[in-house]
């Protein structure tokens, strides 16, 4: 696996680094969502700032509770960050509801920066955290906004009715994906059988097979929104969409391969694994 790299930081002059905006839910056991958003951009370089749309009560063994956020808490927030600081990157996770969907793609139609939509619907136990209704605004609202949508493949059985079960099922799904309007789809295909996780990524015309070899660990949570965070963070940084996503997926699978146990069930992947000591190189974008 090659070490990620870093985007390019500014020297000691007073400037600021990258800027990446999460639109998301917050996990209060710090493994998905809100947090490992920030965490992974803090990892790759980047300066990392938030929109929380729903408040999560949740540790190792499941969700007991999910709270959403008023529309207007989530459109103030998005306009404090977004008219002062300004964003180089933006990427959405649970939203939750039709009306917040509905609210982060109207405001995501002013944004001139890339986009990825991560179309959370369940949590990595099962539990529901978008509502069956909100399925058509993320179809018809949120996916034409994004630059990249990353799907896994019960969320693309949710918004597409395909069911992934090949890498030729891949293919199938994302042109159902693509059908709603984004201008790339990842089909993470990390749960389908074989010695290799692999991930296709399509604008339609180019075809991106991306392969890493499995890892033989069960604590993985935060996957999902780890690598919609890393990939927003390197379209941040200056990446075209393929080496973005090329970067994104080596840093996920080295943090999935030191996942670490944490509470009685499923804990997180390590977001910090490139801090000891592994000779990470700087990005060039």
């Amino acid at each position: 696996m090659a070490l990620p790299p870093r985007v390019p930081r500014p020297a000691h002059d007073g400037s600021a680094p990258v800027r990446v905006l999460t639109v998301a839910g917050s996990d209060s056991g710090g493994g998905a969502g809100i947090q490992a958003d920030l965490k992974t951009m803090l990892a790759l370089g980047a300066h990392g700032m938030s929109v929380i749309t729903a408040v999560t009560a949740q540790n190792s063994l499941g969700v007991q509770g999910a709270w959403e956020l008023p529309a207007e808490a989530v459109r103030t927030q998005f306009r404090s960050v977004a008219d002062d600081i300004g964003v180089q990157a933006v990427k959405t996770g649970m939203l939750a509801t039709a009306e917040l969907v509905e609210t982060v793609a109207a405001l995501l139609a002013d944004v001139t920066a890339p986009v990825v939509v991560d179309p959370v619907g369940v949590s990595k136990h099962g539990d529901p955290l978008l509502a069956a209704e909100a399925l058509d605004a993320v179809r018809t609202k949120l996916l034409p906004a994004a630059t990249v949508a990353t799907p896994n493949l019960d969320e693309v059985t949710q918004l597409t009715g395909v069911r992934v079960e090949s890498e030729d099922d891949q293919r199938r799904a994302a042109g159902a994906v693509l059908g709603h309007g984004p201008r790339w789809a990842l089909i993470k295909g990390g749960h389908l059988p074989g010695g290799d996780a692999v991930d296709l990524l399509t604008d339609g015309t180019e075809e991106h097979w991306l392969r890493a070899p499995r890892q033989d660990n069960r604590h993985t949570h935060g996957t999902g929104c780890t690598l919609a965070a890393a990939i927003a963070t390197y379209l941040a940084g200056g990446y075209e969409v393929p080496e973005a996503v090329t970067a994104a997926k080596d840093y996920v699978t080295g943090a999935i391969a030191a996942g670490f146990p944490l509470g009685a069930g499923i804990g997180p992947v390590d977001h910090g694994w490139l801090s000891e000591g592994t000779g990470w190189s700087e990005g060039t974008g």
